[in-house]
């Protein structure tokens, strides 16, 4: 699987006065981009965690393009270009309901050893769900 969409609606406190998403808040839209396609694969953030590997971020590019807005419904559409080794590489494309590209973002996260803080190579049960 290499393409998950998510949907959810811009809320009041997303915004500043305008009514217009804050920046930083992108990030999070691309977190939770990244927990839905995982879970897409039946893996959840938690489990991952309780199993002792965890995935910083070690590299964030967003390009905006257009604002979004309160109440808007938007969809993240995440994906990876290729399998995964140490890192993991997802895309991202940002719509609102119109289907307006608002942005396009790209994160690296590495997969890391919680008790020890060292990489890792990305779990074979990762890799068994991918279809590369």
């Amino acid at each position: 699987m290499r393409l998950n969409s998510f949907s959810f609606r811009v809320r009041y406190g997303e915004t500043d006065q305008m009514g217009v998403v804050y920046h930083g808040n992108y990030a999070q839209y691309l977190e939770m981009g990244r927990v839905e396609w995982l879970r897409a694969l039946g893996i959840s953030y938690r489990s991952m965690e309780e199993n002792g590997i965890i995935l910083p971020v070690i590299s964030l590019q967003i390009d905006y393009k257009k604002s979004a807005l309160y109440d808007d419904l938007l969809t993240v559409e995440t994906s990876i270009r290729k399998r995964p080794l140490v890192k993991i590489e997802f895309d991202y494309k940002v719509y609102n309901e119109a289907r307006d590209l608002l942005v396009e973002a790209n994160t690296v996260l590495a997969f890391m050893d919680k008790k020890t803080n060292r990489p890792i190579k990305c779990p074979d049960y990762i890799l068994e769900k991918l279809d590369f």
